[in-house]
Formats: structure tokens, C-alpha cells, sequence
């Protein structure tokens, strides 16, 4: 049986989009969202990260200095009980800098190839998982691979004609039932724990 998943898209739903974060420095995780992924794990949900990463492709940061960042993500969470069960990405844009990644390709959001290819590595049904995201790239990514729910992060109108639902935050979302779980998802942690 395959399993369900969350794809989380990473700045702006998991971090803090401060516009091509690339070292763990400037690496914030947004409010609520570390806690409402621990729920969903808890819960059953595999956790999977699809990003794009044009900085890559720009000469912001390196695929080491990319790799780093994730390694310290992937531990953060695992130890706060979120383990990412992957985190896939994409550091090519047609109007980079960088030889190497300068380039169309498939899997680039809208593009689907992210979520498809996580799909095939990690046994999961997309038409049972949810894809939370901040871009209309992102939902239209997850529409074109077949994912069963699309819920932004976003407050604009025209963002919300292409998602299922839209809400604030991660953990807004959690907290208005807009992510269906695979089993009654726990209460949320005080913040002395």
C-alpha cells in the first residue's frame, strides 16, 4: 500500500522567504510550522520537502553550501520529532549565472518532475497526499502531478483559484482541518515542552 504524503514546499511554508536562503544563518523556520509538522508525522503523514532552489542557478550560494543548510534542517526536525522522510529540489533556472545549472528542465515548479520523482522513490500515492505551498508554481506543480490537495499559503485571490484552500500559515492550516489526516492528528505541544 502506498503511503500518503505532506510535500511541503520549503521557503515561505517551512522557513522564512528571505529571498534565496542559502546558509543556515539566515535560515528561520516560521512559527508553528515545526510543531505542526511533528502533528502530521505523529499523525502518519510522510513529510517531504519539494524546493526550488534558482539561487543555485544564480551564484547566491553553492550545492554544498545547499547541502549543508539541508543536512542542519533534516537534524533540526528530526530531533523536534518532524523527521523529513526527503527533501528533493531544484537548483537549475533558464537565466542563471551558473553554466552548470543554466536550464530549462522538468523538475523546476511549475514543472511536476519534484513531486513525481519523490513519489516513485518513497511509495507515494498522490491522489491521497496534500502539497502545501506559497506560489501559485507550487500548486499548479501539484495539480500536474496528480496530488489530491492543494492547500497555499497565501492571501491573494488569485492564488486561491488554483488551491483547494488557502490559509496563512502552515499551522493555520493544521489548526482549520485543511489538511485531511491519515489518523486523528495529536494536540499541539505547549510551549513548555
Amino acid at each position: 500500500m502506498s503511503a500518503r504524503a505532506v510535500f511541503l514546499d520549503r521557503d515561505g511554508v517551512v522557513n522564512v522567504d528571505h529571498g534565496y536562503v542559502g546558509r543556515w544563518q539566515d535560515f528561520e523556520f516560521v512559527p508553528g510550522a515545526v510543531d505542526a509538522m511533528r502533528r502530521l508525522h505523529e499523525a502518519g503523514w510522510r513529510l517531504v520537502v519539494v524546493t526550488n532552489q534558482s539561487g543555485i542557478a544564480r551564484g547566491y550560494y553553492s550545492e554544498a553550501d545547499y547541502e549543508a543548510l539541508t543536512a542542519r534542517m533534516k537534524a533540526e526536525l528530526a530531533a523536534a520529532g518532524a523527521p523529513l522522510a526527503g527533501v528533493y529540489h531544484c537548483p537549475h533556472h533558464p537565466k542563471g549565472t551558473v553554466a552548470a545549472y543554466t536550464r530549462d528542465c522538468g523538475c523546476r515548479k511549475p514543472a511536476p518532475g519534484l513531486i513525481l520523482r519523490a513519489a516513485q522513490e518513497l511509495g507515494l500515492s498522490l491522489a491521497d497526499s496534500v502539497l502545501v505551498g506559497d506560489k501559485p508554481s507550487d500548486a499548479e506543480a501539484a495539480r500536474a502531478a496528480g496530488v489530491g490537495r492543494v492547500v497555499l499559503v497565501a492571501d491573494g485571490a488569485a492564488d486561491a483559484a488554483l488551491a483547494d484552500a488557502t490559509a496563512p500559515s502552515l499551522a493555520a492550516a493544521l489548526a482549520a482541518g485543511l489538511i485531511q489526516p491519515s489518523r486523528s492528528i495529536p494536540a499541539a505541544r505547549s510551549a513548555s515542552t
